[in-house]
């Protein structure tokens, strides 16, 4: 056992649970009419799920190159390819929130809240709910992953 892999097994952990968190978050404070503060923490809020987001990626990478059974092993499995395709889909959906997010910046530093359409509103939901989804399924993936099945 060395301890690195394990730090590092620990990290890649408390990042995907700081990305769920922030996602719940974000999901449970958005709404068609934000008050100025909802509007500022959920811009803070989404800057804290995609710093995790990151470290996520860069950890698992690290993870799967230095610290596990080898990339070899980790990209001829299936189900690592469904959770590293379903990440990725989750971080383009991601982009949406954050432009939407990151558009009310000018007003809220005039202490304007933001106003939405109908339409954006939608949008923005859906896009919380499908990563909300996906990461459900990644759950999964990383369940069966870990336990050898998809293994070519």
């Amino acid at each position: 056992m060395r301890l690195d892999s394990a730090l590092f097994a620990y990290l890649h952990h408390l990042a995907a649970f700081v990305v769920v968190a922030m996602l719940t978050v974000e999901h449970a404070l958005f709404a068609s009419v934000l008050p100025l503060e909802t509007a500022r923490k959920l811009r803070r809020i989404d800057l804290y799920y995609g710093i995790a987001a990151g470290v996520l990626v860069i950890v698992g990478l690290l993870r799967v190159f230095y610290f596990e059974k080898g990339a070899q092993y980790y990209f001829a499995n299936t189900w690592f390819l469904v959770k590293l395709g379903l990440f990725l889909m989750v971080g383009l959906v991601s982009i949406y929130p954050t432009i939407v997010f990151q558009s009310w910046a000018k007003g809220l530093r005039a202490g304007i809240a933001p106003q939405m359409s109908p339409v954006q509103v939608r949008r923005v939901k859906l896009a919380l709910r499908l990563e909300m989804a996906a990461i459900l399924v990644i759950l999964l993936a990383a369940a069966l992953m870990a336990r050898g099945f998809g293994s070519r």
